[in-house]
């Protein structure tokens, strides 16, 4: 091995997943997530049996957002434990102690490198265009789909020449009261110097209002999760795909479901 190829291996965060890891915390606080959440995860073999594939997501509930720990472990449960499924993450998630954990339990930098070479392997990759933008969204327009123009994701498919498969959930923005994202408040303090554009406003529980802090504890609202079809970007949109159109078309496809999904809900937080 040369030592570029060493220095790309050292790189390689996909290598650092760890099945016995992650077989662990799936069966331990896996059940937890899904009793306090009652969660569902619907039609999650709608995710391809073989090769690599992009999982889009909503994000949602805030700092505590339960999305990953609702979906990983439905899917190691259908696919088994030897096909990785890879988060992409903000760098910023990485600074601390939890940084070694997170790796092995596959949550890796978002990069457009990273998510290659794990899309290449053949895996899974689970990805949140809107984060933070997206998980502080207030709750009266929480049926709405808004990753803030990244489209970023769009030619991570195209250029992996993997499928995009569309994911909504429901339910994680009752977990408290979210008022908003206040863009407003962090241009007025000067924080988007610290490239910092929100500065989200929310109402929980026991703490009442919070302004980032502190954390209030999410309630146990009812959170469904919903793999729709996947869509193959070349067939529908051609060799020369439009990166804006794709976008819309799959934000379109994700917002109709989850107006669908928001449709079938009695009432906040019960579902």
């Amino acid at each position: 091995m040369t030592a570029t190829q060493r220095r790309a291996a050292h790189n390689d965060e996909t290598v650092k997943w760890d099945s016995a890891l992650i077989r662990q915390v799936a069966k331990t606080l896996g059940p937890v997530v899904k009793r306090w959440y009652r969660a569902e995860v619907r039609n999650v073999g709608n995710v391809p049996a073989t090769g690599g594939a992009l999982v889009v997501s909503n994000h949602s509930g805030g700092m505590l957002t339960p999305d990953v720990l609702i979906f990983a472990p439905a899917f190691y449960d259908r696919f088994g434990y030897e096909r990785p499924v890879y988060t992409l993450a903000h760098y910023g998630l990485f600074i601390g102690p939890l940084d070694g954990w997170l790796r092995r339990l596959g949550v890796i930098e978002a990069s457009r490198e990273n998510a290659a070479t794990a899309l290449h392997s053949g895996a899974v990759v689970l990805v949140f265009p809107g984060g933070d933008y997206d998980s502080y969204r207030p709750t009266f327009s929480a049926n709405t789909i808004d990753f803030n123009g990244r489209t970023g994701y769009v030619r991570t498919a195209i250029e992996a020449g993997v499928p995009i498969v569309p994911t909504v959930s429901i339910g994680a923005q009752e977990t408290q009261l979210f008022l908003t994202r206040g863009n407003w408040l962090a241009r007025k303090l000067g924080l988007t110097k610290a490239r910092m554009d929100i500065l989200p406003v929310s109402f929980g529980f026991p703490f009442g209002p919070s302004v980032i802090f502190p954390p209030n504890l999410p309630l146990p609202a009812k959170i469904v999760t919903e793999v729709l079809d996947p869509i193959d970007v070349t067939v529908r949109f051609g060799n020369d795909p439009d990166v804006d159109e794709v976008d819309a078309h799959v934000r379109g496809v994700m917002e109709s479901a989850l107006r669908r999904l928001a449709a079938q809900r009695r009432f906040p937080v019960l579902g």
